[in-house]
C-alpha cells in the first residue's frame, strides 16, 4: 500500500517542484499550467494520461481552452504520496517552457 507522506515531506517535495503549492483543505497539490492553444494543452493533456495510466495514478482536472488545472492525491493513501511527486515531475518536465 502507498504511504501518504508527513505535511514536511510534502513541503520538502514542493521546495522542488515548479509552480505547485498545497490545495487548502485536504491533503492534494495543484497547479495550473497554461498553454498557446488549446491543441497544444489537450496534446499535454494526452501525454500525462498516458503516463497516469503506466502508473495507474489518475489526475484530478480541469481543462478550459488552453487552460489546465491539475490535482494530485493518493485516494488510498489519504492524501499526497511520493506517486504524486513523481507523477508532478513528469507533469513538469514535459509541460517544459510552453506552460506558463
Amino acid at each position: 500500500m502507498v504511504e501518504k507522506l508527513s505535511p514536511r515531506a510534502v513541503d520538502a517535495a514542493l521546495a522542488r517542484l515548479k509552480g505547485w503549492s498545497k490545495v487548502r483543505g485536504r491533503s492534494a497539490i495543484c497547479k495550473t499550467l497554461r498553454f498557446k492553444d488549446f491543441n497544444e494543452a489537450f496534446a499535454f493533456m494526452s501525454r500525462v494520461a498516458l503516463m497516469a495510466e503506466k502508473m495507474d495514478h489518475h489526475p484530478e482536472w480541469f481543462n478550459v481552452y488552453n487552460r489546465v488545472e491539475v490535482t494530485l492525491a493518493t485516494h488510498d493513501a489519504g492524501g499526497v504520496s511520493e506517486r504524486d511527486i513523481a507523477l508532478a515531475r513528469f507533469i513538469d518536465r514535459i509541460a517544459g517552457r510552453r506552460a506558463g
